[in-house]
């Protein structure tokens, strides 16, 4: 008979101290320096090594599923105003913007994104799983209400959406985000 105990140990204080440190400095160079900056100047200026960092996140992805908790949290709570919206082509496009904006979170987010699409495993996947969800939410809202084009999949605007984020990062002109957000538009919709 086993007599180990199964009580779940609260993680030590300095770990859990290191664990927000790194966060928090990830966090910052995510938002200065984009999603491919250095971990080992994460972990330097966080003051650990780069075992204690890869301890906590064992890759690059599992630091931005971390670093994304907050803003992941603000596309939710928008995701539940958006459902009240009257007019579900309106709703469609609004929670699009919304996605769009999450996904360019960090500059060079879009490529572990896109990556994290077709490799299950990754912490970044579960969030795509359930953001492409919530987009099929409100595209079935839209063509229950036939502004949107059956042949159309939240998968397909997920993909537009980030598309879109990795143009809003690149150097183009001023008019073409916006023109392509129309063609997009016009893409899916019926109107």
């Amino acid at each position: 008979m086993d007599t180990t105990p199964t009580t779940c140990r609260k993680p030590r204080t300095d770990a859990a101290r290191n664990r927000a440190r790194i966060l928090d400095t990830a966090l910052r160079h995510f938002t200065e320096r984009g999603a491919g900056t250095s971990l080992e100047a994460v972990a330097k200026e966080a003051g650990v090594g780069p075992a204690t960092l890869y301890r906590h996140f064992p890759t690059r992805e599992a630091l931005l599923a971390a670093a994304l908790e907050t803003p992941a949290g603000e596309l939710l709570a928008e995701r539940e105003e958006l459902r009240a919206v009257g007019d579900p082509d309106e709703g469609l496009r609004r929670w699009l913007l919304a996605l769009e904006r999450y996904l360019s979170t960090f500059t060079g987010l879009p490529a572990p994104v896109l990556a994290a699409l077709n490799c299950d495993d990754s912490p970044l996947a579960m969030s795509c799983q359930e953001l492409i969800g919530i987009t099929d939410e409100f595209l079935a809202t839209a063509q229950q209400g036939g502004t949107a084009r059956p042949a159309v999949h939240g998968r397909d605007l997920f993909l537009a959406a980030l598309l879109l984020a990795w143009t809003g990062g690149a150097p183009v002109d001023d008019d073409a985000l916006p023109t392509l957000r129309r063609l997009m538009e016009t893409g899916y919709s019926t109107r």
